[in-house]
């Protein structure tokens, strides 16, 4: 590690296998925007819900590229929508116990998990860590970094809110991938964005991802 690798303090992005990849996109894109830097973990199971919902094979080998096609895909599918430079990411193989993010000595703001799957949660919760993604959450709880934990799923059942109910008590921020309407959506991205926006509220990073309640009625259906 060089001098300057040193004062990298990325926000480290964990996509487990639930369904809502356009989520974790989109936060990826913001922050990125923001000019934050970004460790990247894709769960094993992530992977194959990322091929259901977009067609693209996410290859440690060609990372780079599947993730620049993925970040350029929009929402509703369509390719070539944005663009994005991902030379601010580094990416951690999910079988990788000895990665950066596994140790509390590792610089990092904090971890997002975008979309949070039901067994993501409980692994988080019991502390598990049978992944990169589930050991660094780990560590991001015991350093007492922020920790948000996007959760895509429904109904939940009794255990799954225990577990939320347990991440919360030790200190991490729960946000359901549940949109609002208030904000004038008129495409699937806006609906994409407003989630994405939250996530990144709940970790105070910056964004113009949706607009904003000013507290005046039919504000969402101006313009």
């Amino acid at each position: 590690m060089n001098a300057g690798e040193t004062q990298r303090a990325p926000w480290i992005v964990g996509v487990s296998g639930a369904s809502g990849t356009p989520y974790a996109a989109a936060v990826l894109r913001a922050l990125l925007a923001a000019g934050e830097m970004v460790d990247l973990v894709v769960s094993r199971a992530s992977r194959l819900t990322l091929l259901d919902e977009t067609g693209i094979s996410f290859r440690d080998a060609h990372w780079q590229d599947d993730l620049r096609e993925w970040l350029a895909r929009g929402a509703d599918g369509k390719p070539g929508t944005f663009d994005v430079d991902v030379s601010g990411v580094r990416y951690w193989s999910a079988g990788d116990l000895a990665a950066g993010p596994s140790s509390g000595s590792y610089p990092a703001k904090g971890m997002l998990i975008v979309p949070a799957s039901t067994a993501c949660v409980a692994g988080v919760a019991l502390g598990l860590s049978k992944d990169l993604l589930q050991r660094a959450a780990s560590v991001t709880l015991k350093e007492r970094r922020p920790l948000v934990v996007a959760v895509r799923e429904t109904p939940l059942n009794g255990g799954t809110l225990r577990h939320l109910v347990a991440l919360d008590d030790a200190g991490a921020q729960v946000v359901p991938t549940s949109p609002a309407f208030y904000a004038g959506a008129t495409h699937i991205q806006d609906l994409v964005d407003f989630v994405a926006g939250r996530v990144l509220d709940a970790a105070g990073v910056g964004h113009g991802l949706y607009r904003r309640w000013t507290g005046e009625l039919g504000g969402g259906s101006a313009g």
